[in-house]
């Protein structure tokens, strides 16, 4: 049976040892979504048409950037990467009123970014809360989920999602 990694043999927290494992390029895709209500949909359809706060899109993909930039401060035992390459991209459900985020990391490292790239959906999603709560506060986020995650030990993880918006869909 597999055993939890950031645990030692005693059972207490800590951070994996990475040291001997060789730097590998590794790639990680993450997607979620913020439901809003119907009367709220309009701040979301209209792409680059700015809220009081600036486009909510736009200021969506920073928040995104700086979610895998950041993780490691939220996440106590992951560790701090040199990221090298974060895309975000964003698309519109009007039928069931949800803003999808999906965002890829990219690093040559000893461990994987599949937490960077949860991070990164994860604070895309919060900043369109935050740009739209304005509007009001009925919005549910989430799920976020691993699509993929290359490099590494166990290679390539792909994990479908039926729901995903089509243009999510390409590697």
């Amino acid at each position: 049976m597999p055993e939890l990694t950031h645990l030692d043999p005693e059972g207490r927290p800590r951070m994996v040892d990475i040291s001997g494992k060789a730097p590998t390029q590794r790639r990680a895709v993450a997607a979620g979504y913020l439901e809003v209500p119907r009367d709220m949909a309009w701040a979301l359809e209209a792409a680059g048409q700015p809220t009081r706060k600036g486009d909510p899109w736009s200021v969506a993909r920073i928040g995104a950037v700086n979610g895998a930039k950041r993780a490691a401060d939220i996440i106590p035992l992951a560790h701090p990467l040199l990221l090298e390459a974060v895309s975000v991209d964003h698309a519109w459900d009007g039928s069931r009123c949800r803003a999808w985020i999906r965002a890829e990391v990219r690093v040559t490292g000893r461990t994987g970014v599949e937490m960077e790239a949860m991070a990164a959906v994860t604070g895309g999603l919060l900043t369109l809360y935050d740009m739209l709560k304005a509007l009001g506060h009925g919005m549910t986020l989430g799920p976020v989920r691993l699509l993929l995650k290359e490099g590494g030990r166990r290679g390539t993880v792909s994990l479908p999602w039926d729901d995903l918006p089509p243009e999510f869909l390409a590697p």
